[in-house]
């Protein structure tokens, strides 16, 4: 069996993931599942939007935590804006639940959260070394292994080629060992 808490999600496609962690009072957990449900399937009738999900508290009194998938930015921002989400929050009094954290996360910084944190994604140049770490082997072993075979295809299809062949591992396989190797250098300290 697959520990999923070490994966990591996959590569950057312009997508706005949003994550949002809630404290409930004790006693209005069921009122608060309601409402956000109701404004979790709201966002949902959105255009862009790609999915939700709703966790409740690993141990009583922990936080809730609710996520949103949009296609992209403008997706993200009409659901934001919209009439739809300010009446969900104008109607939630007396549901006594506050939000303490919220985290979006776009591009590269997917494949660096950890499922389940709100924990802010490394600095970039922290980034780019464990993308560099994990390109450089794909790169050796896909010219190697692929090269001899595709040197006689047009440069636009030996370079699709190596594209598809390049994110699919960087995606399912290297960017998830990387990134669980290297976490705690990659989590450890602030963001500079």
């Amino acid at each position: 069996m697959t520990d999923t808490s070490e994966q990591t999600v996959p590569a950057d496609n312009g997508e706005v993931n949003l994550l949002i962690a809630r404290q409930v009072e004790p006693g209005h957990e069921e009122t608060f599942e309601a409402w956000a449900h109701g404004i979790l399937e709201t966002a949902a009738t959105f255009p862009g939007h790609l999915g939700y999900g709703l966790f409740r508290p690993a141990a009583d009194g922990g936080p809730w935590f609710l996520v949103h998938r949009f296609r992209d930015h403008d997706a993200f921002q009409r659901w934001q804006d919209s009439a739809e989400r300010a009446q969900w929050f104008s109607n939630c009094l007396g549901h006594h639940h506050t939000e303490i954290a919220r985290r979006e996360l776009h591009g590269m910084e997917t494949w660096f959260a950890k499922p389940g944190t709100t924990r802010p994604a490394p600095p970039r140049w922290k980034m780019a070394i464990s993308s560099g770490l994990a390109i450089f082997p794909i790169s050796l072993a896909g010219n190697a292994v692929l090269g001899p075979y595709l040197v006689n295809l047009h440069f636009v299809l030996r370079t699709a080629a190596f594209a598809v062949v390049f994110s699919t591992l960087m995606t399912y396989l290297a960017m998830p060992a990387v990134s669980r190797l290297l976490r705690p250098w990659l989590t450890k300290g602030g963001q500079g």
